[in-house]
């Protein structure tokens, strides 16, 4: 009765008009599953694939590993390649992920044969690229940007960005949201102080620079998720009013071992669900590995849109 109960549960949330609502699962910082619990990583990416056809796209939030490892890095590649052929997935760079070793097991060449595939900044590297898909009655653009992106990064998603006026944009990137609800910037923990004084096209940027250089600016803009931050419970969730007016939903979640609360092996995963009937982005927070949910505030929630 408990297994029948369960599963009418996850098909109560997963289903949906395809033509109304679109769903994305996020995966935030697997560096604890790399370096010690792979078959949580294995079960991650197992779940979403059995649900695939409810899945419209998953986002990894970076630091995919924790030593940079060649042994973590195939635990990484082995996992995500289930996903491959089922749904779209986006993968990024975290701090602790060298870039080397990502475009080594993430290589340019299988990618950008996917249709879900746009370009990228750099040819030939996975550093940063955008991929694009269709659900929900609406066109979708997702950014995959690099840890703490680089002017010339941003710069390059502005034009973009300004290409695709009719498409809803994604913007996934390791590092944005501070756990205290409000975006990465100085003084904050867990990023270098004083980047606001970095200028040219190689300066860093942090979560409010990136706003105002990028996120505010774009009408289309819709959706930044991040990881990173292990302060407080590690997670954050802020909805802003772009220079156009448009709302703005940006969502930090991160449960790597340093975290407090839970287990280092749980394995939590972010299930979003926009419904644009009913203008409404329902959150909710899912261990494959437990079978259960989490219903903190912070952990599941409900957003209205305009």
């Amino acid at each position: 009765m408990k297994k029948i109960f369960l599963f009418f549960t996850i098909i109560f949330i997963l289903s949906g008009c395809s033509d109304k609502i679109v769903r994305f699962v996020l995966m935030p910082d697997t560096q604890t599953y790399a370096n010690a619990y792979p078959h949580v990583f294995r079960s991650q990416t197992e779940w979403i694939r059995e649900h695939a056809d409810s899945i419209d796209f998953v986002l990894h939030q970076g630091d995919i590993t924790h030593t940079n490892s060649d042994n973590e890095w195939e635990i990484a590649r082995d996992a995500m390649f289930l996903l491959d052929g089922k749904t779209p997935y986006s993968i990024i760079l975290g701090n602790h992920d060298g870039s080397a070793q990502f475009n080594k097991f993430f290589p340019y060449a299988k990618y950008s044969k996917e249709p879900a595939f746009g370009g990228a900044y750099e040819q030939n590297k996975m550093d940063n690229i955008w991929q694009t898909f269709e659900a929900g009655g609406h066109k979708w653009l997702v950014f995959s940007l690099e840890f703490l992106p680089r002017n010339k990064i941003l710069e390059w998603a502005n034009e973009v960005s300004q290409q695709h006026p009719d498409y809803k944009i994604i913007v996934n990137t390791h590092a944005y949201m501070y756990s205290d609800n409000t975006r990465l910037g100085t003084g904050d923990k867990g990023i270098p102080q004083n980047m606001e004084k970095e200028t040219g096209d190689e300066a860093k940027n942090n979560g409010e620079m990136m706003w105002d250089k990028l996120v505010s600016r774009h009408p289309n803009m819709m959706f930044v998720f991040s990881g990173h931050i292990v302060y407080h419970n590690g997670t954050g969730k802020l909805v802003s009013r772009g220079v156009h007016g448009n709302e703005v939903y940006q969502m930090l979640a991160n449960y790597q071992r340093e975290v407090p609360g839970g287990n280092p092996d749980d394995g939590w995963l972010r299930i979003i669900t926009v419904n644009f009937t009913k203008k409404e982005i329902d959150v909710k927070t899912y261990s494959p590995r437990l079978n259960k949910y989490r219903t903190e505030n912070d952990q599941q929630f409900k957003i209205c849109m305009d």
